[in-house]
């Protein structure tokens, strides 16, 4: 089953196949016919024919035996291309339309013309151009034929039957257009060639050539070319070639060499060549520098110059520069030049060569330095106990110092190029001999200089021992070995500077304020100098005295002693001190209880500040007389209905006595008359209870209060006189 339909399907393709042949065969286009075939180009052929009706294109086919060329083109005439040149051709055509082509035409025959030749030109001369080529195929002779390129001016043809032709008499640096081609045997003229080329440039005329003697360089100048792209400019001598390079009509040259003879040439150059070199032109550079040049200093103050001689050389300058900037000179055709000299400078010395085309360039600059001066005015600036430093002003032509200090077998040396020196390591109160002697490297030093004495500082003193005595002045003792020396003993501290002055070995500094720290150093002093300080030896004062004290008394027995805070002071000791005994107290408060004060003697008082290393300060103050002893057996008697008189029993020592009665209707006070042991109180109200206390009233009218206090009843019954009933004793408030 699955074979059936496909051979029905063949059968119906071929019948549809054979259908298409038959209605083809009814429809077939005409054949083209060549009317004619020729070459104009040597890889193509033209072909021309009559337009077939119905055709669309045509085929062009080309066949030389070896290759078959085929084109497709519209309509007549169609070109073949890409054949052979000099090659026969069998050449067809065919018709194309949407239904096919038609058969080929009959055959025609034609043959490419020749190749064109390929052309080297050249311009061998400013006026002539040199065209060649290779053998062109099937070619017997070459026409050839040239032409400004601007198209003016007549054309220039000739035939031949070489591969070289020349055209001479042309105009320099001129474009010119060279046209060529190839004939066969028959005449036919081939492809042709064309190409473009300018004739070589005239060499430059009128070179005018300017020389710089200071930069050693030429700028060259000539009259422009007709047709020149670019010059060079060159400058050749026996020893050297140089040149330069521009597209204008000027040139620099320059490194030159100086006392050279140049040829100057200019060459003008397009892309055709070089031109032909003109005359040259001569330039003579400067002479250069003398070399080897002798300076002599014979006899001194008198200075010789010689030099050698020198190419191109016509007369000499010397010139001589003092370092002052005095500059003398000497003109002179031979080589040697005497000037005058002075001692201690340095000369500059150069030598120039003249001639007509300037000064030669500067050579080697010479410098000769004549023997230094001494220094005359060496001044000590500083003298120490081991250095001594000096100055003086420069001298001329010193380059170096070198100094010397002599006691007599020791030598202390020092070299500078300042004019200064300072000589250490040196013994302290001393007599030196010092000298100072200029040097330079030319001339060596100059030991004719004179010398001085000087002396050293004095030695630094060393302190022994610092010691305070109980003034509180500081006594400094010290060691020194110095001839007639004055010591100066300094103590510095925070609150200021105090001294004290001797000529022996101790001396003693007074005023120094309390609790203060001082550093104390010893300093020698002689008509040569200060010594160094001595190693300073740490000093603190006593701490300060409180400045005010007061004593309190507390009770009869006890006292109450406080003081302002002294600078200083960490702890305290108060004395209290009498014919009876004393009473003392240490403690670092401003305050002190002291007890067993007898009541009614007078206390010297002492106290003393003491710091914290133990430096302890005597501090005195005014005498403390205690308080008068609270008197004894006191008793209240009656002295009418309202009287009462208080007696008591008085204590050693004289004093003023003062009674109070405190009751609930009143207080009542009376004071006794000097050396009375009573006192009396009048108006006072029976009935009532009273505490009573008498008490010695001190010397600046204060009423102590620290007295026994008894407490009577005092009635208003019985007899007006009387004593008052005694109801009991009461602890003092």
């Amino acid at each position: 089953m699955a074979g059936g339909p496909k051979k029905c399907l063949s059968l119906i393709g071929l019948s549809l196949i054979c259908l298409k042949m038959v209605a083809s065969a009814k429809t077939a286009l005409e054949i083209p016919t060549i009317d004619q075939a020729y070459s104009k180009i040597s890889d193509s052929i033209t072909v021309e024919w009559a337009t077939v009706p119905g055709a669309t294109s045509y085929l062009l086919t080309a066949e030389d035996g070896d290759t078959v060329i085929e084109t497709t083109v519209d309509n007549s005439p169609g070109t073949v291309t890409g054949l052979k040149a000099a090659t026969l051709y069998q050449i067809t055509i065919r018709s194309i339309s949407a239904a096919g082509r038609s058969q080929a035409s009959p055959p025609k025959q034609a043959k490419t013309v020749l190749a064109a030749p390929i052309l080297e030109v050249s311009s061998p001369s400013p006026n002539s151009i040199l065209v060649q080529w290779e053998a062109v195929y099937m070619a017997i002779g070459f026409s050839v034929s040239i032409m400004r390129a601007n198209g003016l001016g007549r054309i220039w043809k000739e035939n031949t039957t070489n591969t070289s032709l020349t055209f001479t008499s042309l105009d320099s640096g001129t474009l010119y257009t060279i046209k060529a081609f190839a004939w066969n045997a028959n005449g036919t003229p081939g492809d042709d060639s064309t190409c473009n080329q300018r004739t070589s440039p005239r060499a430059p005329a009128n070179i005018q050539v300017s020389f710089d003697s200071g930069a050693l360089k030429a700028s060259v100048s000539w009259a422009p070319t007709e047709g020149a792209f670019n010059y060079t400019v060159m400058a050749l001598s026996d020893s050297s070639e140089l040149s330069c390079s521009t597209t204008f009509s000027s040139c620099t040259i320059s490194s030159l060499q100086c006392g050279t003879e140049y040829l100057i040439s200019v060459l003008a150059s397009n892309d055709a060549g070089s031109s032909k070199t003109a005359s040259a032109v001569t330039l003579k550079t400067v002479a250069c520098a003398p070399a080897r040049v002798m300076i002599q200093e014979d006899p001194p103050g008198h200075l010789s110059v010689a030099w050698s001689d020198v190419d191109l050389g016509d007369y000499y300058v010397a010139f001589v520069k003092s370092d002052d900037g005095l500059e003398v000179h000497c003109n002179t055709s031979l080589t040697q030049c005497n000037f005058l000299s002075e001692c201690g400078f340095t000369y500059f010395i150069s030598v120039f060569a003249y001639n007509k085309a300037g000064q030669s360039p500067l050579g080697d600059v010479f410098n000769y330095t004549t023997a230094p001066c001494c220094p005359s005015d060496i001044n000590p600036v500083l003298v120490s106990s081991d250095r001594v430093e000096i100055v003086w002003s420069p001298v001329r032509g010193a380059e170096l110092y070198e100094t010397k200090a002599v006691d007599g077998f020791n030598v202390v040396e020092c070299n500078d190029t300042s004019p200064t020196c300072t000589l250490s390591a040196l013994e302290c109160d001393t007599k030196y001999n010092i000298t100072v002697y200029s040097f330079s490297e030319a001339r060596g030093s100059n030991m004719s200089c004179t010398s001085q004495f000087i002396t050293t500082a004095p030695c630094s003193p060393e302190i022994k021992n610092v010691t305070q005595n109980e003034f509180s002045m500081i006594i400094v003792h010290w060691r020194s070995t110095n001839d007639d020396a004055t010591y100066t003993v300094t103590a510095q501290g925070e609150k200021g500077l105090y001294q004290c002055s001797s000529t022996g070995e101790s001396c003693t500094i007074g005023g120094l304020p309390c609790s203060s720290v001082f550093s104390v150093t010893a300093v020698a002093e002689t008509p040569a100098g200060r010594s160094l300080p001595s190693y300073s030896v740490p000093l603190e004062t006593v701490p300060c005295c409180p400045a005010g004290l007061t004593v309190t008394q507390v009770t009869q027995s006890v006292i109450n002693v406080s003081w302002t805070l002294g600078t200083g002071a960490q702890t305290y000791v108060i004395v209290l001190e009498s014919r009876t005994g004393q009473s003392k107290c240490h403690t670092h408060q401003n305050h002190c209880l002291l007890g067993c004060v007898a009541c009614g003697v007078n206390y010297t008082v002492a106290l003393k500040a003491i710091s914290a290393t133990g430096l302890t300060a005597d501090c005195a103050y005014p005498s403390y007389s205690s308080s008068a002893c609270c008197p004894l057996g006191v008793k209240l008697y009656r002295l009418g209905p309202n009287g009462i008189r208080i007696y008591w029993q008085a204590s050693r020592g004289s004093a003023n006595y003062s009674t109070d009665l405190y009751g609930s209707k009143g207080i009542f006070t009376c004071v006794s008359s000097t050396g009375l042991s009573f006192c009396d109180v009048t108006e006072i109200p029976c009935g009532d209870v009273y505490t009573v206390m008498v008490s010695p009233v001190a010397e600046t009218g204060l009423k102590l209060t620290f007295c026994p206090k008894k407490i009577y009843s005092v009635t208003c019954s019985g007899s007006t006189l009387g004593m008052v009933i005694y109801r009991g004793k009461r602890n003092a408030e």
